[in-house]
């Protein structure tokens, strides 16, 4: 069951009609979770019970962790959340890749040994709920939170349906306190959030799987042997707005849906292809893995406190770890790889006297570093789309002019809607840089967002075609 589809708005109908007829607040965050479940056991009714046993086992563990007297105990007890969690995420995720890599390995040493293939299917969301539920425990285990008083509170908190399989990653330090006293929804926030729910879908059924994915598929074939330039900008470009697009809608589908129900989730992005240098792209890209990474991971490693050789290492490894969650391939290690050098270059510039140019600070000058940073971040978004190191590689040399064709196999109709389209959504971002899109509506006359609100769905209805699953759901 997808956002995307109209299974899902009878969902949500029932959904809501039953969380605003309940007669308390219990058995209003009851029907949630039952209506979780159902939510996901919707792809693969058999994983509910990887739901179920992840749930479980981090609550009694946050709860022994709490009364425990020891240190000791304390830790086993959080080695027990992390090898469960992390236990389920590198068999059901990884074990392939490790076969797949030791094969090719001992392939290269000469050896050849084929293991039994594993018949292996990717639980949805689990790399989500997993981090989710681990920043549960690691925050218990450092004191920050007391566990969760009521064992339907935290399920809820586990499985909480609009941003379950693709995120936003929810703390449970502030999704909790939530469930602690009943969410009144007013009619505003009603009304906002079915106007982010629009806009989601908009962005994903329109803009991503319309306007950008046509030309992604093409220029990014397998099949395809030789990449012209114009080609392999385009087809990056397409793929940087449809990825853009695609998530985003769905986090904006997420904060929508939670809205409706009276819940707040946090925001995922804030307009990324405005950034003005690689940390303030993950400043605003995927913001609910970044912090998380930050906070339990690369300020775990050192970060900024054991000086700079310290700092720059931490920040290579939570890069790379960061490349591996999104998938089980190389490739997007090495997309994290690339994304840990350019933080790093970017870091060891700003303590240049290049960094602190005057000009730098000019319209023209933050114009001029976004257009870098777009840039060289398009050139990581062929890591992340190729389907191989080699087709990466001649997209690379292609879009530097090296050993590739200055035409165009690509239609000029399909070329002028993707560059305009991505100019549209260029010129959102800048605008709506400093701006929160909130604030934006505030300003907006009614009659005026209601038209809006209302050409959106009529177009979401008139390109409606094939369903596409959501590119986040495979991580």
């Amino acid at each position: 069951m997808v956002f995307d589809s109209y299974t899902f708005i009878v969902f949500l109908t029932a959904v809501l009609a039953v969380h605003y007829s309940a007669i308390s607040w219990q058995y209003k965050k009851l029907s949630l979770l039952i209506s979780s479940y159902l939510f996901y056991g919707s792809w693969n009714p058999p994983f509910v019970i990887l739901l179920v046993l992840s749930t479980t086992i981090d609550w009694f563990a946050a709860q022994w962790m709490h009364v425990a007297e020891s240190k000791g105990k304390r830790v086993a007890f959080l080695v027990l959340s992390l090898c469960t969690n992390l236990g389920m995420l590198g068999f059901f995720k990884y074990a392939n890749f490790l076969v797949a890599s030791y094969t090719d390995l001992v392939a290269a040493l000469g050896i050849t040994h084929v293991p039994p293939k594993l018949s292996i299917i990717l639980p949805v969301g689990i790399s989500f709920y997993t981090f989710q539920t681990l920043s549960y425990t690691i925050d218990v285990y450092r004191r920050k939170m007391e566990p969760a008083k009521s064992p339907l509170d935290f399920a809820l908190y586990v499985s909480f349906f609009p941003q379950l399989v693709a995120g936003p990653i929810v703390r449970a330090v502030d999704f909790l306190p939530q469930c602690s006293t009943e969410r009144r929804v007013s009619a505003r926030h009603l009304g906002w959030g079915a106007c982010l729910l629009v806009l989601g879908l908009f962005l994903k059924m329109v803009i991503a799987d319309s306007m950008f994915s046509q030309t992604v598929d093409e220029v990014y074939s397998a099949s395809r042997e030789t990449h012209g330039t114009l080609d392999s900008w385009l087809g990056t470009i397409a793929f940087a707005g449809q990825i853009y697009c695609d998530f985003a809608g769905y986090s904006f589908c997420a904060i929508g849906v939670a809205m409706m129900l009276g819940f707040a989730l946090p925001d995922n992005f804030r307009c990324p292809y405005a950034a003005i240098g690689f940390s303030d792209f993950w400043r605003r890209w995927h913001i609910s893995l970044s912090t998380w990474l930050r906070d339990y991971l690369y300020i775990p490693l050192g970060g900024n406190r054991h000086g700079q050789v310290v700092m720059l290492m931490s920040l290579m490894a939570t890069m790379l770890l960061g490349g591996l969650w999104h998938g089980p391939s190389w490739t997007f290690v090495a997309w994290g790889a690339v994304h840990g050098a350019l933080l790093v270059i970017e870091r060891l510039i700003r303590q240049t006297a290049i960094a602190k140019w005057s000009a730098w600070s000019t319209i023209g000058g933050k114009l001029c570093l976004a257009a870098i940073t777009f840039a060289c971040v398009c050139f990581t978004w062929v890591l992340f789309r190729a389907n191989t190191f080699q087709q990466a590689s001649s997209m690379w040399l292609a879009m530097m002019g090296w050993g590739g064709m200055v035409g165009s196999e690509v239609a000029f109709v399909d070329m002028l809607e993707v560059l305009g389209t991505f100019a549209c959504l260029a010129f959102a971002h800048w605008h709506f840089r400093e701006t929160p899109i909130e604030s934006a509506v505030d300003r907006t006359p009614p009659i005026v967002l209601s038209i809006i609100v209302a050409a959106m769905l009529v177009t979401i209805f008139l390109t409606r075609g094939e369903s596409r699953a959501f590119i986040y759901f495979q991580f």
